[in-house]
């Protein structure tokens, strides 16, 4: 039988601010504003150790909730690494985050429901 692969998933929220400086003049977005996001983890693999599971959901949350913690009711663009605070670059600040305790770390999403927009890192 072949070894089968899942992915697993937990969400966070956070409320910050931000501006970017790049860009036209008429764009809202130079501007001082805040947005809700929501930001998702994955992590794929094979289902392991004496459990039987990909990673602990309970930790992944813990984890992904800590580092969603950090930009709550922030300004991004104060965060070493989000001075151009992009959906990409969120995206790719949180894997750092989880990388190095998520070998696994398949997928990070950071999106503006309110706004219908999202970004997706898929790594590995």
């Amino acid at each position: 039988m072949t070894q089968r692969t899942f992915e697993i998933t937990k969400a966070a929220t956070f409320d910050a601010a931000h501006y970017l400086s790049e860009g036209p003049d008429h764009q809202p977005y130079r501007r001082l504003h805040g947005h809700s996001f929501r930001v998702e983890a994955s992590v794929r693999g094979a289902p392991a150790g004496p459990v039987g599971w990909v990673a602990d959901l309970a930790d992944l949350d813990a984890d992904l909730r800590a580092a969603a913690g950090e930009l709550d009711h922030g300004l991004l663009n104060d965060t070493p690494g989000l001075e151009r605070p992009t959906l990409e670059t969120l995206c790719g600040w949180f894997a750092d985050r989880l990388a190095g305790r998520y070998p696994g770390l398949s997928r990070i999403t950071v999106s503006r429901p309110t706004l219908g927009e999202s970004c997706t890192l898929t790594l590995g």
